[in-house]
């Protein structure tokens, strides 16, 4: 896959800020999540699915003795009612609210900086839905669009409640 690039009109020195961000894929979107949360990323590794739980909830993991949930990120952003692919499976693990949470992603591109005035908010359409409120502004690499995600608000109150049931076990 190749990875992105900034556009040219980014690449020049600025005097702004840069934002460091990991960049993953999900279908044919590309999205970021500020690279500060990211605890790590790992590949192929079983998990125990969990009886009653939400479907966007694949199962859990045991990372070093810690019991981490994770979330088909596909299915959370309801980008479509089918799983993950089996094959190739790459779990971001995040540290959000001092909570450890795997969310499984299609592929991971690379650290991307990004100049923080590049970063525009998503349009009104778009957030105006309540499941869109994680979206907090979108940029442009090469010719696609960025979207960054706020994992912070990805996850509604009572599904934190929930995985926090689950990391107490």
């Amino acid at each position: 896959m190749e990875e992105p690039r900034l556009n040219p009109e980014t690449d020049q020195e600025e005097s702004g800020e840069l934002m460091q961000l990991v960049g993953f894929v999900i279908g044919k979107e590309l999205f970021g999540v500020d690279i500060l949360m990211v605890q790590e990323i790992i590949r192929e590794m079983p998990f125990t699915t969990i009886p009653n739980s939400p479907d966007f909830i694949e199962g859990v993991i045991n990372l070093r003795g810690n019991i981490i949930p994770v979330i088909d990120l596909r299915r959370r952003l309801n980008s479509s009612s089918e799983k993950s692919p089996v094959k190739n499976i790459w779990i971001i693990i995040l540290n959000i609210n001092n909570r450890v949470a795997g969310f499984i992603v299609d592929s991971v591109t690379k650290v991307l900086k990004v100049p923080a005035q590049s970063i525009k908010p998503p349009p009104d359409i778009v957030v105006s839905g309540l499941q869109s409120q994680y979206i907090t502004g979108v940029c442009r690499i090469d010719e696609r669009l960025l979207i960054l995600l706020d994992f912070n608000r990805i996850l509604l109150v009572d599904e934190i409640k929930k995985l926090r049931g689950l990391n107490d076990n």
